[in-house]
């Protein structure tokens, strides 16, 4: 399986692509950041950012895309930006037929490093280890991006079960009545 990681943001929106299945090494296939200034009108910004992941979806062909699902936070505007940021990496994907999964901060740090509060470090340090790198991809951004990917890749099996026996559990029920 080949998946994009998004970490989105609007001034420096991390990507990275990883290869690989559930319970072997994985491969990192590129990573980068997609970066816009941040004195830019806000509908450049976005245009930028789609024109980077449509470059990266061109150069990749990646399976599924994993985002990072927005969370709240206490600046709003920072939400505002990620969830901007979000929405354009999902349309880039959606446009291509590519499936989107979202992922929580804390769902992969936990995935990556054992626990849901780890720091940028013990996440960097970790995606370093897991994709066999010599340094932690720089930015953070960039790093975030990788560990998304490789959040979903362990998921997936667990997640593609849990669908497959929920629409097993949809199709016998019909029909019955009570």
């Amino acid at each position: 399986m080949r998946v994009l990681g998004v970490d989105p943001g609007l001034t420096r929106c991390g990507i990275g692509v990883v290869e690989g299945v559930a319970g072997r090494p994985l491969t990192m296939r590129g990573v980068g950041v997609v970066r816009t200034p941040v004195d830019a009108e806000l509908g450049d910004r976005l245009v930028a950012i789609e024109q980077g992941v449509e470059e990266w979806l061109d150069n990749h062909r990646p399976e599924v895309v994993a985002v990072e699902r927005v969370f709240s936070q206490h600046n709003v505007s920072t939400v505002m930006g990620t969830a901007q940021a979000s929405a354009v990496a999902m349309l880039c994907a959606a446009r291509r037929g590519i499936p989107v999964a979202l992922h929580t901060p804390s769902e992969v740090k936990a995935a990556v490093t054992g626990s849901g509060r780890a720091d940028k470090a013990q996440v960097g340090a970790m995606v370093t280890r897991l994709l066999r790198l010599d340094a932690p991809p720089k930015p953070a951004d960039a790093a975030d991006a990788l560990a998304l990917a490789i959040c979903h890749i362990w998921r997936a099996p667990a997640h593609n079960r849990l669908q497959q026996a929920v629409a097993l559990h949809a199709s016998g029920s019909k029909g019955r009545t009570r």
